[in-house]
């Protein structure tokens, strides 16, 4: 079968979904243009910046999709292409990008504020507390997961370390321009992604040349600087200008698919237990932002909500990007399952020996040979850009752990440092994620963020069905895709202890844990709010 038709089932699919499924989200939450945003009205220089619409929409899509949509469907496909197709496919329509576009919503309709501080003015303060630590635990996960492929990236690929810093400087230079010296947003534009494509030249003629453990350490420093300094001057116009390498991957990759027709080598379905688990929960938790992220609404609520322009660009900035990162998704899965000579019963030792991102770069290098582009430059294009995509999603986990370990300690009587210095909250959240990152590899940590990430999905659907009750709104498009997630990410993390006790890995069994208990107590509290909110409807 041509992998062709995938994509042509996708786009078309898609396509269908934004026009009306999406026209009916925006029924439900009464989406008007004309209602003022956080953004103006709480404008403060720093991180409530209204931002114009394909600005922010770079940003927001370069923030959620990072690696995870290309990492997890090439190691899902270890079940057969069909299951996660479908997942991908149905998920994000009908649960990620329902899940996107209300915590935007949610967010904006409470003055900005993120899904913690929507939790407590529904559910209650102590229920808040339990999600910031929850959310927080979670990006940590997320930091010193992310934060390990890019040093092991840059370790693999030198080439790829030159080009980020380089990218790092431009993006600087860009928002400067933008905002500061008033150059039009056109020609902004234009100029920035002509350097943007020098950078990557650079970085192929001087590359740089670190071990891995030292590109974490530079890391860690960098993430501290990116999520304490004002988002314009460097997180909105960096993700905007590698929202560029995304088009361009995307893109090409698509009409690669087109124009070579390559052909499926993986069985459609393999067997419901593989090397890494049971199909149920572990494809759905292993596909992760393919589909449906929690992280999601912690950019949607911490920084997407604070910059949105007005209200109707949240359709396309929270669930058009959810779709597109499903486009990616289904071109990872296309890399992976075309490659001649693989086999159902060596697929996990050719994945785990290659690395996901190699195939994925190998599989999006072949497709834009097609183009007329050398296949080399192709390879080392496309692993440039996931570098660069990884490195949108740690800056931005950072400034948002920070955000929720300020509010944790905050309080209205009196201000204090935990609450007040952007420092201090930085530096806890970066040291936590290291001691995770130093203490684990790339492989061992993906199952613990998949299920942490995915579980943080199900309580913000949660928190909008609590929300949606209390203003006497019909909630059942988000109540469903909840209850699902839950009983997936709960079992998934069960799972996940069983699995770290037997192997006596102490940290990760913590963090699992941990996560688990907060996500029980947190679970057991919000049922009770929406059962009394239900019962008083009825």
């Amino acid at each position: 079968m041509s992998a062709s038709w995938l994509m042509a089932i996708a786009i078309v699919v898609f396509i269908i979904g934004y026009r009306f499924y999406g026209k009916f989200l925006t029924r439900r939450f009464d989406v008007d243009p004309q209602k003022q945003t956080p953004a103006h009205k709480m404008s403060d220089g720093i991180d409530y910046v209204p931002a114009k619409t394909p600005v922010l929409l770079g940003h927001h899509f370069s923030s959620i999709a990072g690696a995870g949509p290309i990492l997890g469907p090439i190691m899902a496909a270890v079940f057969g292409w069909v299951p996660v197709f479908l997942w991908i496919l149905l998920g994000s329509l009908f649960i990620g990008g329902v899940h996107d576009f209300s915590s935007v919503m949610a967010s904006i309709r409470h003055g900005g504020k993120s899904i913690g501080e929507v939790i407590e003015g529904h559910i209650g303060h102590g229920v808040k507390q339990l999600f910031l630590f929850f959310a927080w635990f979670t990006l940590v996960v997320v930091i010193a997961v992310f934060c390990k492929i890019v040093a092991t990236t840059f370790e693999q690929t030198p080439s790829a370390a030159m080009s980020s810093f380089l990218f790092i400087i431009l993006a600087i230079l860009f928002g400067l321009s933008i905002y500061r010296w008033r150059v039009p947003l056109g020609i902004g534009t234009l100029v920035g992604v002509l350097f943007l494509l020098a950078c990557v030249l650079l970085g192929l003629r001087f590359p740089i040349y670190l071990t891995e453990n030292t590109w974490m350490v530079l890391l860690f420093g960098y993430v501290f600087i990116a999520a304490v300094t004002p988002v314009w001057i460097l997180l909105q116009p960096r993700d905007f200008l590698n929202s560029f390498l995304l088009y361009f991957i995307l893109i090409g990759g698509v009409v690669g698919i087109f124009v070579t027709h390559p052909t499926i080598q993986l069985p459609a379905f393999t067997r419901i237990n593989t090397d890494l688990g049971l199909i149920f929960p572990i494809l759905f938790v292993t596909v992760a932002c393919g589909a449906i992220s929690g992280f999601h609404s912690l950019v949607a609520s911490g920084t997407t909500s604070k910059q949105l322009n007005k209200e109707t660009d949240a359709l396309l900035i929270g669930y058009g990007s959810m779709l597109i990162e499903g486009i990616l998704a289904i071109v990872a899965l296309v890399c992976a399952v075309t490659v001649a000579g693989i086999a159902q019963e060596n697929y996990s030792q050719w994945v785990n020996s290659e690395g996901p991102i190699n195939i994925f770069s190998r599989g999006v290098g072949s497709l834009i040979a097609s183009l007329g582009i050398p296949e080399k430059t192709g390879i080392t294009f496309a692993a440039l850009s996931i570098s660069a995509f990884c490195l949108t999603t740690l800056d931005t986990a950072t400034r948002l752990g920070r955000f929720l370990f300020q509010e944790i300690f905050h309080s209205d009587k009196k201000s204090n440092v935990l609450s007040s210095n952007r420092s201090v909250g930085t530096l806890a959240t970066i040291g936590l994620a290291a001691l995770l990152a130093f203490s684990g590899t790339s492989t061992t940590l993906w199952p613990l963020f998949g299920s942490a990430n995915q579980l943080l999905a199900a309580i913000a659907l949660l928190t909008i069905t609590v929300w949606l009750a209390e203003i006497r709104k019909k909630n059942r498009f988000v109540k469903y895709p909840m209850i699902f997630m839950f009983g997936v990410t709960l079992t998934a993390l069960g799972s996940l202890i069983y699995t770290n006790v037997a192997e006596k890995n102490i940290t990760l069994l913590i963090f699992a844990v941990l996560l688990f208990g907060l996500a029980f107590v947190l679970v057991i509290q919000a049922a009770k709010r929406l059962k009394k909110l239900e019962m008083r409807v009825s």
